[in-house]
């Protein structure tokens, strides 16, 4: 009887809170209509330095358990990826310290993540000249958008560790992507299929009033 009656109760907060969000973009929240230079300017525009890790989702968390683990490569690409966790491990492994900027206005410098890069995914799955776009699926069903460009730059990563400790369930675990010039919304949580397109498809956010691009220094909260 509890547990059925934590469904719809769930359902309701997931609802509201992105009916929140959406608010938020309705009436540019936040906006400080500014904009910043990432080679003269370390916290862009609007944002608050925090020294914690503040946890930001829709009240679900899915529990990913690393036998169950798969991560898909898919789409537009010579050799399509099906990854388990072993597979995914003994790829190239790289270490980064980078910032991370929410929209939701903090900021948090100097995190170390550990994981593979997204540079060494893709020469394997080798993109047709066709492909200009990603779309990211994660096991809460959540989606965002990338271009192919800024998703292989040198400093984005899938990452498994930060902080030399597993990723926690709760900031994205055990994979979650790192991509630190975008807005953190745009590095989703939870990943399991990554998928090659010719052309743009918003996710989740895109598609109820976010900006589709989401640069912090540029101010794209919302678009």
């Amino acid at each position: 009887m509890a547990e059925d009656d934590d469904v719809p109760r769930s359902g309701a907060i997931k609802d509201k809170l992105i009916r929140t969000k959406e608010r938020w973009a309705e009436e540019g929240r936040l906006l400080t209509g500014t904009h910043g230079d990432p080679t003269r300017d370390r916290l862009p525009p609007g944002q608050t330095l925090v020294k914690d890790w503040p946890v930001l989702d829709l009240g679900v968390q899915p529990d990913v358990a690393k036998d169950r683990f798969r991560l898909r490569v898919e789409g537009l690409v010579e050799n399509r990826i099906a990854l388990d966790w072993d597979g995914f491990m003994a790829l190239p492994q790289s270490e980064m310290v980078v910032d991370i900027h929410c929209v939701t206005q903090w900021s948090r410098y100097d995190n170390r993540f550990t994981g593979v890069m997204v540079r060494d995914l893709l020469e394997i799955a080798q993109p047709k000249p066709e492909a200009g776009f990603v779309s990211l699926t994660c096991y809460d069903g959540y989606t965002t958008n990338l271009t192919l460009a800024e998703f292989a730059d040198a400093d984005v990563m899938f990452a498994h560790a930060w902080e030399g400790q597993p990723l926690a369930r709760q900031h994205g675990g055990p994979v979650r992507l790192v991509l630190p010039k975008l807005y953190f919304w745009k590095s989703p949580k939870w990943v399991t299929r990554i998928e090659l397109l010719a052309a743009d498809r918003p996710g989740f956010w895109e598609v109820r009033g976010y900006h589709n691009h989401g640069d912090p220094w540029m101010e794209e909260r919302y678009g």
